[in-house]
């Protein structure tokens, strides 16, 4: 896609993947240009739940942003990842929290008051089965493109 077609789409999804660091960084730079903007902005995390430098800043600023700034920490932290993953968590409550996440996102996707969804580590949920590719889909498939533009990024280590 040509910088001219990226400034014709109503929507875009964005998706940040890879090995290693800057996927999280990438999409929190994309909110605070999108907030200058005053678009209206969703992040939703759907694995970390310890304290990171993110949720520290984005806690910082949703007073400044107030209705303008959607920010939703869900997830239970790493599942089937050994050593990583939280050892008093069941996988039904991974995918409770998955399921609780899931909604909040799609709701923000589908509700018409956000021009830009960050879904963290979403891929992941679906990698790992605590999501559908389904629901994926549907979130993809379903956002509305209003107000003026609704874009949808998605950030994983995996797709």
């Amino acid at each position: 896609m040509s910088f001219e077609d990226f400034q014709t789409k109503e929507s875009v999804v964005v998706v940040y993947t890879g090995d290693g660091k800057g996927k999280t960084s990438a999409s929190l730079g994309l909110m605070c240009r999108a907030l200058g903007n005053r678009w209206k902005v969703a992040y939703v995390q759907f694995i970390k739940y310890w304290g990171v430098g993110e949720h520290t800043f984005i806690r910082d600023i949703l007073p400044i942003y107030g209705d303008d700034l959607l920010f939703y920490k869900g997830g239970k932290g790493f599942y089937d990842a050994g050593d990583l993953s939280a050892s008093d968590v069941t996988p039904e409550q991974h995918k409770q929290a998955a399921a609780e996440t899931y909604s909040t996102a799609f709701e923000a996707a589908t509700s018409g008051k956000f021009h830009l969804i960050i879904c963290d580590e979403i891929n992941n949920a679906v990698h790992d089965g605590l999501l559908t590719e389904k629901q994926l889909k549907d979130l993809i498939t379903k956002s509305t493109p209003k107000p003026a533009s609704a874009s949808l990024v998605a950030i994983s280590r995996r797709i």
